[in-house]
């Protein structure tokens, strides 16, 4: 089995690979204070939970955007596994072409996304990652990553609603009924779910100007589930975007 483990602001996923079929996932809080050990005994947990044994993990992937967490991790995973885990950072072999001003600083996450999208979807293809922040980026009709667009993304936008202001409460996110609120929490869902969407709308038409093609449009994330719904344009939700990517980057970079 190849583990495929993407680091996230707020969760940490943990993805399972059989003869290229994700077996299971599995979600943990991110905090930077775990260590080695501990991350050993959460994997141990999560294996048994699914019915696997640290015998059966043959590799390992991480994707990590919380830099106090990837070493913890893969000496735990080291420790647990016997295995040495495949970080993705600048150099390691993706299969894409990279656009941006400096492709080294592209996210892990954004890169596991964009290879995913390629290999996955038709192009040109524009992906939305729906989470604690929102990020919209675009490949073009060669699978050529051209850059995108980074926002506050719905947890961000709850918490600083909430966080910033004197009377406004912290909501949860759940599904909007009526897009105009009635009330502060309803108000306050409307406004961000909804915007959010309407911010996804937007962006997705501009890019489409810019590049001068219509687009598939793919969404992953946390939240993209709950937004998908209050798009205009049609979006593909693929919640195992990221693990799909990191488990095609194994393959490209396993040692024969």
């Amino acid at each position: 089995m190849i583990l495929a483990i993407d680091v996230g602001n707020t969760n940490i996923v943990f993805g399972g690979f059989e003869d290229d079929e994700l077996k299971f996932i599995s979600r943990l809080d991110t905090k930077v204070s775990r260590m080695e050990d501990q991350y050993a005994i959460k994997l141990k947990d999560i294996l048994s939970l699914y019915g696997f044994d640290s015998k059966d993990v043959t590799g390992c992937i991480i994707s990590s955007v919380v830099p106090p967490v990837t070493q913890q991790l893969k000496n735990g995973v080291q420790k647990l596994c016997k295995v040495d885990p495949v970080i993705v950072c600048p150099g390691i072999k993706t299969g894409l072409n990279i656009k941006i001003d400096d492709p080294s600083i592209l996210g892990s996450d954004l890169a596991c996304a964009a290879v995913a999208a390629k290999n996955m979807y038709p192009l040109p293809c524009i992906f939305a990652d729906v989470g604690t922040c929102l990020k919209i980026f675009v490949l073009d009709k060669d699978g050529s990553l051209l850059g995108g667009a980074i926002a506050p993304g719905p947890r961000l936008s709850f918490e600083a609603l909430s966080g910033k202001t004197a009377s406004l409460p912290l909501v949860g996110a759940e599904p909007v009924e009526r897009v105009i609120g009635t009330n502060s929490p309803d108000s306050m869902r409307s406004g961000v779910i909804v915007g959010t969407a309407c911010i996804i709308d937007g962006m997705i038409e501009r890019f489409e100007q810019t590049i001068g093609q219509k687009t598939d449009i793919v969404a992953t994330g946390g939240y993209a589930e709950l937004i998908a719904p209050h798009c205009k344009r049609e979006l593909t939700v693929n919640p195992d975007l990221v693990l799909e990517g990191l488990h095609i980057i194994y393959k490209k970079n396993r040692k024969k």
